[in-house]
């Protein structure tokens, strides 16, 4: 009702100069039939009223409708009322919802070429990567080393980018099976030897009892890894540093915490540690902090059911905290 008055305001106040005027008018001539004028002003304004009155019957769905906080698009596209007015609005809002929904089809079709095209890239690179490295595995030389060091990052990168792209689309890649959690550790440990030996950083496993998880071996590791990699890029330049895998149970649930031994995060950082393109001012100093990693592993976790949790204590070290439900409860 309160649209509906504001929307016909003008007229109101148009028909209210309208019978002043016309009054003036017949008093300039001479009329002094007072009783007379009053009579047709209200006769006038009952008719004007009455108008008003039928019109936003006629139109009362419509207003309410715009009226509304938000209302849906099959609210908006569901009309019921006859009038001109909402008939015209109801043909363009449907016009404009089929442009919309083409657009969005069309939107949608470049992006799955697009994420298509940088998994046919990132599988491409994949294997010029791998045979490098098996050219180079059993040189012993400083130069080789560097290479593979080099590759190692190559390869992680490579990770990131076909997983960024995955990520939405991970139901269609996504197997659950019940997984041992400390071989999963120790299988992404091995994988990542390399980069331990190089930042003389000793990975410590210790599980309290066998945990076993329903999770993905695949996007698992890869979670695993982005924490190792943070890990050990925060603990590097000190010698005999250790990350920690501690695994223990927790009620009906398996815990994992991944503890280093680094420089810590600012505590005015924390809150935001799992945001998109965050790295805070720890990644002033590390220039290869691409912000990513955290915030993948907040999603990945999400979408496979882990908790996940971070504390830190700036100069002692972080720990990483997943999670699982556990399935030999």
């Amino acid at each position: 009702m309160k649209l509906y008055l504001r929307d016909q305001a003008p007229l109101i106040a148009l028909y209210i100069l309208q019978l002043f005027l016309i009054t003036l008018v017949y008093r300039l001539d001479g009329y002094r039939n007072t009783e007379l004028s009053l009579y047709a002003a209200l006769l006038s304004s009952f008719l004007f009223a009455g108008y008003l009155l039928i019109r936003y019957w006629r139109n009362r769905t419509f207003y309410a409708r715009l009226s509304a906080p938000s209302p849906t698009t099959e609210e908006l596209l569901n009309n019921k009322q006859q009038t001109p007015m909402s008939l015209s609005l109801h043909r363009l809002i449907k016009g404009q919802y089929r442009r919309y929904q083409t657009e969005l089809q069309q939107y949608k079709h470049k992006l799955d070429s697009h994420i298509q095209f940088i998994n046919q890239w990132v599988h491409q690179m994949k294997t010029p990567v791998s045979v490098i490295h098996l050219i180079i595995q059993h040189q012993d030389k400083p130069e080789f080393t560097a290479i593979g060091d080099e590759l190692d990052r190559l390869r992680k990168g490579l990770d990131m980018v076909l997983y960024t792209a995955r990520l939405d689309t991970f139901e269609k890649d996504f197997y659950v099976e019940e997984l041992d959690l400390e071989q999963v550790v120790r299988s992404v440990t091995s994988s990542q030897r390399r980069l331990f030996i190089r930042s003389r950083i000793f990975p410590a496993i210790e599980f309290e009892r066998p945990l076993r998880i329903a999770s993905d071996e695949k996007w698992l590791s890869f979670v695993m890894t982005q924490l190792v990699t943070n890990a050990v890029r925060y603990s590097a330049g000190e010698e005999h540093r250790q990350i920690r895998f501690r695994g223990y149970q927790s009620g009906s649930e398996a815990v994992l915490d991944i503890q280093d031994e680094g420089i810590g995060i600012p505590q005015g950082d924390l809150p935001r540690v799992f945001d998109p393109y965050f790295t805070g001012e720890n990644g002033r100093l590390y220039q290869e902090s691409t912000g990513m990693g955290l915030y993948l592993v907040q999603q990945i976790c999400s979408r496979m059911g882990h908790g996940v949790e971070i504390e830190s204590e700036e100069g002692r070290g972080t720990t990483v905290r997943i999670k699982f439900k556990l399935t030999n409860v």
